[in-house]
């Protein structure tokens, strides 16, 4: 089995629609794939009616959280979506979006940057917005050559001359949401030292003191000896391994497949959720 459990649609800042990922996942020769979108679920009734037989989609999320003052994002797998508590902080999240992209439009414009929220608003079409649609638009304008040379302290990266900062649950309140709405945690990318400030292993062990579930090794941030490193760390403290592209379609080279999880970890995470069951393909009606 071929299994990717971290992936970004239009509903977010993907650039494949969600009828689109899971045929793409469907033609890269995946089995299961997990739909993770920032903050938000508004995309899986397309993924679901547009499922390809043969496929198995996992519904998840991607939260933004922040742990003394560092950002970190938790994916939370096969949770319900309509648990009300966990429901109301993804609107806090999603609500304070729009106001934060607008300010940083604000600051590229204070910098000097010719960029207008309506260029933003177009590259981020129906998707929830964020820094990946303002980076898209300083790629548009030739500020700088791709979407990663818009993470940097000198524009977008945390801290940077343009960042603003926006709503983010803190990682523990995030594990007990997850968890009370029947959900499995991972930490998504912990070690990804080229977006910025990382948070120490001690604040990975307080997480798995707390309920995390588990932590994504293998992604394309982490080079060998991290993984190594983070293999390491997690059978200390008892935690599930995973892999995943964290594909964003176009916005990143990394492709649906690259980076994929142990199926018997798979298994794991099936067994403990209770919120959601993954939805097996039925050939797909959109």
């Amino acid at each position: 089995m071929r299994i990717d459990l971290h992936t970004h649609s239009t509903a977010s800042d993907g650039t494949d629609t969600p009828a689109e990922l899971v045929r793409n996942a469907a033609a890269a020769g995946l089995d299961v794939v997990a739909l993770t979108d920032h903050d938000t679920t508004r995309g899986y009734g397309e993924a679901i009616a547009a499922l390809p037989e043969g496929l198995t989609l996992v519904t998840g999320a991607e939260l933004s959280c922040r742990y003394d003052g560092v950002s970190l994002h938790m994916l939370a797998y096969l949770f319900d979506p309509d648990e009300p508590a966990l429901l109301a902080e993804r609107e806090l999240v999603r609500d304070d979006r729009v106001p934060r992209a607008r300010a940083m439009v604000g600051k590229l414009q204070e910098l000097g940057v010719p960029v207008t929220w309506e260029q933003v608003a177009r590259i981020a079409g129906d998707g929830s917005v964020g820094r990946p649609h303002v980076a898209e638009a300083l790629v548009e304008l030739g500020v700088v050559p791709d979407v990663s040379g818009a993470f940097t302290s000198e524009w977008l990266a945390d801290g940077g001359r343009a960042f603003v900062a926006k709503h983010e649950l803190d990682p523990v309140d995030a594990i007990r949401l997850v968890k009370a709405a029947g959900g499995v945690t991972v930490f998504a990318h912990p070690l990804a030292v080229k977006r910025g400030e990382c948070v120490p292993e001690s604040a990975i062990a307080e997480l798995a003191e707390a309920g995390l579930d588990g932590i994504e090794v293998d992604h394309m941030e982490h080079d060998e000896p991290t993984r190594a490193r983070l293999r390491g760390l997690a059978k200390e403290l008892g935690l599930l391994v995973t892999g995943s592209s964290d594909y964003h379609g176009s916005r990143k080279t990394v492709g649906l497949g690259d980076f994929t999880t142990d199926p018997e970890i798979y298994g794991e995470i099936t067994r403990r959720a209770a919120g959601a069951f993954p939805v097996p393909g039925a050939g797909g009606r959109a």
